[in-house]
């Protein structure tokens, strides 16, 4: 049985914000307690509306911030800062914007050596280039690309560029941090098809964010969904998608549009406010908006239960 590239046990991240002149400083509990496996070969996909944490798992996942506790381990060692350095060649990152993660003043050449000028310095200057052309013919550019800058290309040329840049390195892992959003519709499936193809010829991992649950169906393995920086469902695409077992989960599939006019539409419209990450109810964060909420979901947050299938939620759904 293939062992795990990643494993997080209960990460969390909050951050203290100061208050003003009269107000005492407040904690943002932006992830409390997540746990998931990442296998090579395969995709987990991190999904919940905006302010659920997807982003700040990303950020711990590479390093970019330490968690304020849990753990953290990637190809079998422990993530400490100490180790930050070397293991940023494990694990590289794909952002939403390919225009904004892209340095207009430099050449698509320049980029795509740009980590290897980092971290592999003992490399020639032969060496470098021959590697960056190969990731572009491998992405599906063109060998004149390299000497262009990236206003001269489209948000789709941009983003294959992006993803050139992160496997110079030679990762295992790639979070994508809503890869496709940022593009039409008709050039995020070419995108995700490119994904798809490196994943099977290079064996990576995927931790994929994303809002978009049409894309998550077809595109992940497992999926955990999130709320208010706690996974409230975890399961394999399938199992989720067929029978959502978490009221939070059954209202966020109930709004992912479907190509069929003649389904019949159940959208679940959530009543209530947000609570705000500042001052999260002590009992289920869901329970203020949740319609089968009881007075015992508001003493203490449930936590996952299940094999397979795992639901944080007294009532789950049948």
């Amino acid at each position: 049985m293939t062992a795990p590239i990643v494993q997080a046990n209960a990460l969390a991240r909050h951050y203290i914000v100061k208050g003003g002149l009269l107000s005492k400083s407040a904690t943002v509990k932006a992830l409390s307690g997540v746990d998931f496996d990442l296998k090579p070969g395969k995709t987990l996909a991190i999904v919940g509306e905006s302010g659920c944490g997807k982003s700040t798992l990303a950020r711990v996942v590479t390093m970019i911030e330490e968690p304020t506790s849990g753990t953290l381990t990637i190809d079998g060692i422990d993530i400490t800062p100490s180790k930050w350095a070397e293991m940023r060649e494990t694990v590289q990152i794909v952002f939403q914007d390919p225009y904004g993660s892209l340095n207009p003043r430099q050449r698509i050449g320049q980029i795509l050596q740009e980590p290897l000028i980092i971290n592999r310095p003992e490399m020639s200057a032969a060496d470098r280039e021959n590697r960056a052309r190969e990731m572009i013919d491998l992405v599906g550019l063109r060998p004149e690309h390299y000497d262009r800058y990236p206003h001269m290309f489209s948000g789709g040329q941009r983003q294959r560029i992006a993803i050139a840049r992160a496997l110079m390195l030679n990762p295992k892992v790639l979070v994508l941090d809503e890869p496709v959003s940022a593009l039409d519709v008709s050039i995020q499936s070419q995108i995700l098809n490119l994904l798809v193809e490196l994943q099977e010829r290079l064996n990576l991992a995927y931790l994929f964010i994303s809002h978009d649950l049409s894309v998550v169906k077809h595109f992940a393995d497992d999926v955990i969904v999130m709320y208010l920086g706690r996974a409230v469902e975890k399961a394999p695409k399938e199992q989720l998608f067929a029978a959502p077992r978490h009221p939070y989960s059954k209202a966020l599939l109930s709004t992912t549009p479907r190509a069929d006019p003649d389904a019949r539409k159940d959208r679940i419209k959530l009543e209530g406010e947000l609570p705000s990450p500042m001052n999260i109810p002590k009992g289920c964060a869901f329970a203020q908006r949740c319609w089968l909420a009881t007075e015992e979901c508001r003493v203490a947050p449930p936590e996952l239960s299940g094999t397979t299938h795992q639901v944080a939620c007294l009532h789950p759904l049948e």
